[in-house]
């Protein structure tokens, strides 16, 4: 193939020297593309011009001829950081292949729409950073018109979040349902801790909103505070939060609160990527976040959510730091 490569290129070489004329330069343009797509390193491609000066050029200088020797050894050069550069771009198609399917597989992890629960608007809204999220959400009938509600926040990103998202997800699905939120929290910890490395902290808030008496009973692993919105007044509340995340020590219990819902009155849950919003170059903040709330509550619960980041998110420059996840929990009007 080098001897017929080298014809062409002594014939191509030669007509430009004779004619220079553009079409000839486009001819050139398709043959490099050609060499490129076979693979034929630099200091080939120098070698075959080398050999077609000289047959073209016989009375050259042999000073000229020799620069030609100094200039492949050059490009030998280029020719390994070329097939190094090729091996990077593989293997970096790889691993975008890979995250697509990790990218697939978290989305399954979540539920694709909240539960029609009768005697409550719920609504949730989860939007990750980057393609891989660190926030986790979840539903769990505990029966007898109780709803669970677990909202986490991994600390970290990307593929190890992902992992982290998809153990917190099957250990829940092995706990008995009817188990308070103080003893969800306990066990998960456990699981945690056995399971997660040491350099990464979760999260969690788990709540049980019984539809008939309209109680929301909770606990957290040093969670984002929540907040309670009270119709009557319009005023909101800092839900109350104590424990430690998730997965720091084996032996932990966790403290379980109570909140009574009036009609109208709501549940606010969120990951920290919404207080921790850039807003005009500072935090949003907590004060500043009810007020965004309470523009939105109007709204059924799933608009509302959709709503509150839609505002936020064009606030922020239509960039956002960290995940977002806002879920409403409302008792509705009688």
């Amino acid at each position: 193939m080098r001897d017929q490569l080298l014809q062409q290129y002594q014939e191509l070489l030669t007509s430009y020297l004779n004619e220079k004329r553009e079409d000839i330069l486009y001819t050139a343009q398709q043959m490099s593309r050609w060499m490129m797509e076979q693979r034929i390193p630099p200091e080939e491609m120098v070698s075959v011009h080398a050999e077609a000066v000289k047959k073209k050029l016989p009375h050259l200088s042999p000073s000229v001829k020799d620069s030609f020797d100094l200039l492949i050894e050059m490009m030998i050069g280029y020719g390994i950081a070329l097939k190094e550069h090729e091996s990077l771009v593989n293997r970096q198609k790889e691993l975008e292949y890979e995250i697509e399917v990790a990218v697939g597989m978290q989305q399954t992890l979540l539920p694709d729409a909240p539960p029609e629960v009768g005697a409550l608007d719920l609504g949730v809204i989860s939007v990750p950073a980057n393609r891989m999220s660190g926030d986790y959400y979840n539903f769990v009938d505990h029966g007898c018109g109780s709803l669970g509600v677990a909202l986490s926040d991994i600390i970290g990103k990307g593929i190890p979040a992902a992992l982290c998202m998809s153990m917190i997800k099957y250990a829940m699905d092995q706990l008995d349902n009817p188990s308070g939120p103080s003893e969800i929290l306990r066990r998960l910890n456990i699981v945690v801790e056995r399971n997660v490395d040491a350099s990464m902290f979760i999260t969690m808030v788990y709540g049980v909103y019984d539809t008939v008496r309209h109680i929301f009973r909770y606990a957290t692993a040093g969670h984002e505070p929540g907040f309670v919105y009270r119709e009557r007044g319009s005023s909101f509340e800092d839900l109350t939060t104590k424990g430690l995340v998730l997965g720091v020590a084996k032996d932990i219990s966790y403290e379980e609160f109570t909140v009574e819902l009036e009609p109208g009155d709501a549940v606010l849950l969120f990951s920290d990527g919404v207080t921790e919003a850039r807003i005009d170059g500072q935090f949003l903040g907590r004060e500043r976040l009810k007020d965004l709330f309470h523009e939105y509550l109007h709204l059924p619960a799933q608009q509302a959510v959709e709503g509150i980041y839609q505002n936020l998110y064009e606030r922020a420059n239509y960039e956002l730091k960290d995940d977002q996840t806002i879920m409403l929990l409302r008792r509705p009007q009688e």
